[in-house]
């Protein structure tokens, strides 16, 4: 079996000056917006992507108690309607906890629930940003991959 990790995306810069080929990519990954976020897992074509949107996104690897979080607070279905306990329990998840352990674990996708948005419209971090949107995070700023990182920055902004 091949073990998959759940990314966490977030778009952190905005719409101004982006270049055709990384636009196209954030349309791809349906980043259309600052600070919505998607899960995509790891595979090479994704890192791909992830590689060629580096200045514009943040990623790194969500736990399953960011995901649920994630789940409850910014879940949404078609028409507006929350994400909750009730309507998982009717696809085969007996919770928003059960269904984010095996998001994160690859044994379903957010497909499996109906109606789901894939896209997650985050607010700002309280507290701002640690450092600028215009380095990466290895130099001090807040963009490219930063790891398990991603779960205290998401929790900032759900």
């Amino acid at each position: 079996m091949i073990l998959v990790t759940l990314l966490a995306v977030i778009r952190i810069r905005g719409r101004v000056d982006v270049p055709p080929d990384v636009k196209k990519t954030l349309e791809l990954l349906r980043l259309h917006k600052k600070f919505h976020a998607v899960l995509v897992d790891d595979r090479p074509s994704y890192l791909g992507m992830l590689r060629k949107i580096q200045d514009y996104v943040t990623w790194g690897e969500i736990d399953k108690e960011t995901l649920a979080l994630l789940l409850r607070r910014r879940g949404r279905l078609e028409g507006g309607a929350r994400l909750t306990d009730e309507y998982v329990r009717k696809y085969g998840f007996p919770s928003i906890d059960e269904l984010a352990k095996a998001l994160v674990e690859g044994k379903a996708k957010l497909t499996d629930v109906p109606k789901l948005k894939p896209v997650f419209r985050l607010a700002p971090p309280s507290g701002g940003f640690k450092g600028t949107i215009k380095r990466h995070y290895g130099d001090g700023g807040e963009l490219g991959y930063r790891g398990p990182a991603i779960n205290e920055l998401i929790r900032r902004m759900a």
